[in-house]
């Protein structure tokens, strides 16, 4: 099990653009992939991005594929999510995720941190 905590969120104008960040504690850093997931008002949780535990592998959800990159920093226990071009059908609450690689499902989250995107 690993500890996450998002941070990053708040009020943006369409157009702009945000950073997330999830720090992650409790266990080691390396030996997880690390999601990011959203959910809306009244809509089930979808998913954002991912990224491989080595941080060699991606993937972006077609509704936000070029506006939405993941990186991690080992070194600092860090994963991100930098969203650009942000859209008001954006908002939401974003959730970190992890998968350990004995896991076949991301099986830690975080509390979430809201996203608001004004038009």
């Amino acid at each position: 099990q690993v500890q996450l905590a998002e941070s990053g969120g708040g009020l943006v104008q369409a157009g702009g653009s945000l950073r997330l960040s999830c720090a992650a504690s409790g266990s080691t850093f390396s030996s997880y992939a690390m999601g990011w997931f959203r959910q809306a008002p009244g809509k089930e949780r979808e998913f954002v991005a991912s990224i491989s535990w080595s941080g060699g592998v991606t993937y972006y959800a077609d509704s936000v594929k070029g506006r939405v990159t993941i990186s991690r920093d080992r070194f600092k226990n860090t994963v991100y999510l930098q969203m650009d071009s942000l859209k008001p059908e954006d908002t939401a609450v974003y959730y970190c995720a992890a998968r350990h690689l004995s896991e076949g499902s991301f099986g830690s989250w975080g509390q979430g941190t809201q996203v608001t995107v004004s038009s």
